[in-house]
C-alpha cells in the first residue's frame, strides 16, 4: 500500500519564500527619504555656477592683462589697465576717452549681460572694447586698493613693467614697476581663482 511522500521544509526553502516577501514599508520610506536628500543636494549643486563663473571671469582678467602688457611692448607706449572691481578693461591713455578704448582682439568683447552693463564709455555701451564687466554673483578683491577697486588702474610701459597707479601722472618720468607682486582673487560662491601680475618684469600667471 502506497503511502504520500512526506514533505519537509527546508530552511533555505524558508529563506527563499521570505526574501520573496521584498521591502517592509519601514525601508521604503527611508530609501526615498535618502533618494530625496541626494536629490535635493545634486540639483543645488547643479545649479550653482559660481564656481564655473570665478574661472571663467579670472581667466578673462588675466587674458586683458596680459594682452595689456603685450600691446605695451608691441606699440612701444604705456597701456592702462581699468580695474575698478566690477571691469577689467584696456585704454591708451589713463582718462580712457572713445578714442582711447582698445579693441578687442576678436573686434568684439564677450557681449554678456554684465559686460554690456559696466564696459561703457560716455553712458554708452563699447562693444569692440577689450573690457569684460563682473557677473554680480562674484567678488574680486586684490592686494592693493589703488590698482584693483573703485577707481583702479595700474599700467604696462614699453617694456612690459608694470607700474603702480601712482605713477600714472608721469608714466615716463621717474615713475617706478612694481615692489611686490600685485595678486588679484576672483571668488564665486567659496571658490577662490587668484591672477598674479609679477613685479618688475610683469608677468600674468
Amino acid at each position: 500500500m502506497l503511502s504520500a511522500p512526506i514533505r519537509f521544509w527546508t530552511g533555505a526553502s524558508a529563506g527563499r519564500r521570505r526574501a520573496a516577501a521584498g521591502f517592509t514599508i519601514v525601508e521604503l520610506i527611508t530609501v526615498l527619504v535618502v533618494m530625496g536628500v541626494l536629490g535635493a543636494v545634486a540639483i543645488t549643486r547643479f545649479f550653482d555656477n559660481g564656481p564655473i563663473q570665478a574661472r571663467e571671469y579670472a581667466d578673462q582678467t588675466k587674458a586683458i592683462i596680459r594682452y595689456g602688457q603685450k600691446l605695451a611692448i608691441a606699440q612701444n607706449r604705456p597701456v592702462y589697465v581699468s580695474a575698478t572691481g566690477n571691469l577689467f578693461a584696456l585704454c591708451v591713455q589713463s582718462a580712457c576717452a572713445a578714442s582711447d578704448a582698445v579693441t578687442a582682439p576678436a573686434g568684439n568683447n564677450s557681449g554678456s549681460s554684465y559686460t554690456k552693463a559696466q564696459c561703457q564709455i560716455g553712458g554708452s555701451y563699447v562693444s569692440t572694447w577689450m573690457c569684460e564687466g563682473k557677473p554680480d554673483s562674484l567678488t574680486v578683491t586684490a592686494s592693493r586698493v589703488t590698482e584693483v577697486g573703485a577707481g583702479g588702474m595700474f599700467f604696462f610701459d614699453a617694456m612690459g613693467r608694470p607700474y603702480n597707479a601712482a605713477d600714472i601722472a608721469n608714466p615716463l618720468g621717474s615713475a617706478s614697476t612694481f615692489t611686490t607682486p600685485l595678486t588679484i582673487t576672483v571668488t564665486g560662491n567659496g571658490t577662490a581663482v587668484v591672477v598674479t601680475v609679477e613685479a618688475e618684469t610683469g608677468y600674468v600667471h
